[in-house]
């Protein structure tokens, strides 16, 4: 790659520490958060979906701090998509590990802007260069030396700006994230008070006036309770399977990756894999492909509809992962969405039940509940969705108690995807290339970040 005046090979900037293996049965103890592959996003970026803290050795050389900075020399697929890709630690993770799979980088020049090299490390001159250098065919490497001779730009005062710009984007992107974050605890927490620990209805035995509601949802709510097969439940309310609860269930599609007689509708298809993503409001590595007419029209998702993954999963991740489509969700992910062939679409008769399900879908996943449906087949987990759809007892409120749940939580469901996170990184993107190519209209810049803000 050519080199401007000033310029820097990497080898000149930081030393490399790899990381170690670890024994997995000491995952999910008390110790420092593991920063494996699962914990970059693709083409760069942290990922903080899947963190899991480990209580095994964790000698000091291998330990992360805020602002830390690590990247994979090594990635799983063909893509490409990992090899080489940077994260920083973010100030939620205290301390961290490296894994087997990743390399901290350890600041040996200390006059060049750790910033600068965050960033340059995010451009995609950076990506096209890791891509180029790819070893092997099923999983790919890049060499240490390959890494180390990446020539950085030089630190000049234009670039800087344009960096303190990027740490702007990102500062409010993240910001945008963690309100999302907030909203779903916000929706989850009130599922569980309402649906599983009855909050309501055990103050009105008790006597007392429901916490957090108007007197108009409060008298919605009974005062007693009575049994059920699955113990004590409010009066006058059911306990009812899951499949007895939806309008219809349909496998998804995977179409092709071409234009033929045979598939000539344009979709997006939803993996299981692509929800995390989905839910952080990232849509670009979701894959566009082409079906056929007719099972697009069966299988076309609409608001208030649920994708559920019934294949995949691993031995730390049961499968059973959902996501919950709203109108808005819908047209950023294309207008034309389907659900791939590992995943099932759940039709609810209703838009009040629908919601309804989803939380309960997101609730028993997040308690580890889904294991019980999952069993292994010639190397993949898979879902029993025939006797999940009999087995698993919904707790079903009343029309009028799910209505008033859909009146509150459907507004904060709506918030999460109408923030801006995809357009500011966007922006995002379109400045990074210049970067490294020198190319710094700051002043325009700052305009194309208005314009996605307002």
């Amino acid at each position: 790659m050519p080199c401007e005046v000033g310029c820097i090979r990497l080898s000149g900037v930081v030393t490399l520490v790899r990381g170690t293996t670890y024994k997995s049965a000491l995952l999910g103890r008390e110790g420092p958060v593991l920063l494996g592959l699962a914990s970059i996003q693709r083409d760069g970026g942290f990922r903080g979906d899947s963190l899991k803290t480990y209580g095994g050795d964790s000698p000091q050389k291998l330990l992360m701090y805020p602002g830390d900075l690590y990247v994979s020399l090594k990635d799983v697929t063909q893509s490409g998509d990992l090899l080489g890709s940077v994260a920083r630690v973010p100030r939620s993770v205290q301390l961290g590990r490296l894994t087997q799979d990743t390399v901290k980088l350890v600041p040996t020049l200390l006059d060049y802007p750790r910033d600068l090299l965050y960033w340059s490390l995010r451009a995609p001159q950076y990506r096209a260069y890791c891509r180029e250098r790819a070893i092997g065919t099923t999983n790919l490497s890049l060499s240490r030396d390959d890494f180390l001779a990446f020539q950085l730009p030089a630190p000049a005062e234009a670039r800087l700006e344009l960096v303190r710009l990027l740490e702007g984007l990102e500062h409010r992107i993240d910001l945008l994230r963690q309100t999302n974050t907030t909203i779903e605890s916000i929706a989850q927490a009130l599922f569980k008070s309402w649906f599983v620990d009855f909050d309501p209805v055990r103050a009105k035995a008790e006597g007392r006036e429901p916490e957090g509601m108007d007197t108009e949802t409060a008298a919605l709510f009974p005062s007693e309770f009575e049994e059920s097969e699955l113990g004590t439940i409010p009066k006058g309310w059911s306990m009812r399977p899951f499949g007895a609860l939806l309008a219809s269930a349909i496998g998804g599609d995977w179409g092709s990756d071409e234009r033929d007689e045979e598939h000539d509708q344009p979709v997006t298809v939803i993996r299981g894999t692509d929800m995390p993503d989905i839910r952080a409001g990232k849509y670009d590595g979701v894959p566009r492909r082409f079906v056929g007419h007719k099972k697009l029209a069966k299988r076309a998702l609409v608001d208030g509809d649920i994708v559920i993954e019934v294949s995949g999963g691993s031995k730390t991740q049961p499968t059973g992962r959902s996501l919950y489509l709203t109108s808005e969700l819908l047209t950023r992910l294309g207008g034309s969405v389907v659900p791939t062939s590992f995943c099932r679409l759940f039709r609810a008769p209703d838009a009040h039940t629908g919601l309804l399900l989803a939380r309960h879908l997101s609730s028993i996943y997040a308690a580890g509940k889904t294991w019980n449906y999952q069993v292994q087949s010639t190397g993949l987990s898979n879902f029993q969705t025939q006797h999940f759809l009999s087995a698993e007892l919904v707790t079903c409120p009343p029309p009028a108690v799910r209505a008033a749940f859909f009146e509150i939580v459907r507004p904060l469901v709506n918030r999460r995807h109408s923030a801006p996170i995809e357009e500011l990184e966007q922006v995002r993107d379109t400045l990074l290339p210049r970067l490294i190519s020198g190319k710094l209209r700051i002043t325009e810049a700052m305009e194309q970040v208005e314009e996605a803000l307002t």
